[in-house]
């Protein structure tokens, strides 16, 4: 059995033309003893972005990396396919905390009791945090929309995957494996605190899965950490989320920044105020410093700041682990912003938009009934606020429709409430996402050379563009939930 005690503390017919002209590839697992074959399978993720989970097969020892919930589906529906799983598996890998990798962790421990995960220190701890979260949503949710397969798991299921998952310092060998000699070792994959990219050297085959990864200093979290040129890769598992996505060459973190103040300035001229959705984990982090940085240079007036949801309490454990940060970087005191609390209230938020103000609160896609989505219902009611997107917008989310929208159109923001009609034009996305650009993916492809290129974690445009625009010769898959292949070193 795996060590579960250590010493150290994400068109469709594009896609399955791509799959089955690989279709030659796949087989049945291998049931014999032989080194350097891995066989994969995609119990979520494929294709997409949300659910992630995929299976690593090796001589007798089975692997997840990262067990997410999917932020689109609902129900039984937003879990990766465990039915897909022959065997229960040995061992959980997470690459961070965000719910599309960690979400299903207390639900596979339900289905498969016992199973040891790893992770980061710091991703031990937001990942305890995100999902006791999740089931106050999932309560919630099954009581006001009755969705009665919620919730999927409860504390206790928490406090049970919590006590399973150890947490790993980085670059620290930790030997895994059933029979079979395993090394792990998480890598520092930016993106947010206590990412990581995770490095598995099975015997005679070397995987590396980015995870979600940054190549790029953000203001608290440093880029990624190159893998040691040293190191054969076989196999390269690699994130695709911004594949369809051109990035300017000039673009920056400070120049977006500049210009992000720029249009709050604005917005507070007119006596509006400024709305930023933004993701609880990372992105919220990062816009509080950004904005008080702003306001201390004296590029921004100095109007309230709230803040609002599950980004306050991820905000602490940022603190706790501020050694993880950037050297640079000094996170400032939560206490600079104020705390919204019951949006729901409509009379709250008209009382609030009264007076100028920027705002911070979840979700970053502006999910309906998020406390975003509830500010956003009352702002785009008038035109002299403003609301800028600061992350990744999938294109089914209501925050992608509302960038998009035209003046005049209808948008429901809250399950319980009609549609409203969009007045409000000032609505604009900034680029301060945490993944890599696809001209830096493309260059880490071809500098780790890999014989194996499975892409993962976009959307289908993202997916097909990697794959066509690289130029490593080696087999390349996009494959989709419930495809397995296998990956010869």
């Amino acid at each position: 059995m795996p060590k579960c005690a250590i010493n150290q503390g994400k068109y469709q017919n594009i896609l399955r033309h791509l799959f089955d002209s690989l279709h030659k590839h796949r087989v049945q697992y291998n049931t014999m003893k032989s080194y350097g074959i891995i066989n994969f399978s995609v119990l979520g993720g494929g294709g997409e972005v949300g659910a992630n989970c995929f299976q690593l097969a090796c001589n007798g020892t089975r692997i997840l990396l990262d067990c997410g919930t999917h932020p689109k589906k609902e129900g039984l529906a937003c879990l990766p396919d465990f039915r897909l799983l022959e065997k229960p598996p040995d061992l959980c890998l997470l690459s961070h905390a965000h719910m599309d990798h960690c979400g299903a962790l207390p639900y596979l421990q339900k289905c498969y009791p016992g199973v040891c995960s790893y992770s980061t220190i710091p991703t031990r701890a937001i990942a305890d945090r995100m999902m006791r979260s999740s089931v106050t949503v999932m309560e919630m949710l099954a009581r006001e929309r009755q969705i009665y397969d919620y919730p999927l798991y409860d504390h206790s299921d928490v406090s049970l995957a919590v006590r399973l998952l150890n947490g790993v310092p980085y670059n620290i060998p930790v030997e895994i494996g059933n029979g079979t000699p395993i090394e792990l070792r998480f890598i520092n994959a930016g993106h947010v605190l206590g990412g990581a990219s995770i490095l598995l050297k099975f015997p005679g085959h070397t995987v590396f899965y980015t995870g979600d990864i940054s190549h790029r200093r953000q203001f608290l979290i440093g880029s990624r950490e190159r893998l040691d040129e040293t190191e054969r890769v076989d196999t390269l598992i690699v994130e695709s989320t911004l594949g369809a996505t051109e990035e300017p060459e000039s673009s920056s973190y400070q120049s977006e920044a500049d210009r992000l103040a720029e249009a709050i300035r604005d917005v507070l001229r007119q006596g509006g105020s400024a709305l930023l959705p933004c993701f609880a984990l990372g992105r919220t982090q990062e816009m509080i410093n950004v904005i008080c940085h702003l306001q201390r240079n004296n590029k921004l007036p100095r109007v309230p700041i709230y803040s609002i949801g599950l980004g306050r309490a991820i905000y602490q454990i940022y603190d706790r682990y501020s050694d993880y940060l950037h050297p640079e970087s000094s996170l400032t005191p939560l206490d600079h912003t104020v705390q919204l609390k019951n949006v729901w209230e409509k009379g709250l938020v008209q009382k609030l938009l009264l007076k100028p103000s920027i705002i911070i609160a979840t979700s970053g896609m502006m999910t309906e009934n998020t406390p975003s989505a509830l500010l956003a219902q009352s702002m785009v009611t008038q035109s002299h606020h403003g609301i800028f997107f600061v992350g990744y917008l999938d294109p089914e989310t209501l925050g992608y429709r509302l960038l998009h929208c035209k003046p005049g159109e209808a948008l429901q923001f809250s399950f319980s409430a009609p549609p409203v009609e969009v007045i409000l034009e000032n609505i604009r996305q900034f680029r301060f996402s945490a993944h890599a650009s696809r001209r830096y993916l493309l260059q880490m492809i071809e500098r780790l050379n890999p014989k194996n290129v499975v892409y993962v974690h976009g959307d289908p445009d993202a997916l097909v563009w990697m794959e066509s625009n690289s130029t490593n010769k080696a087999l390349s898959f996009i494959p989709e939930t419930g495809h397995e292949f296998v990956l010869e070193a």
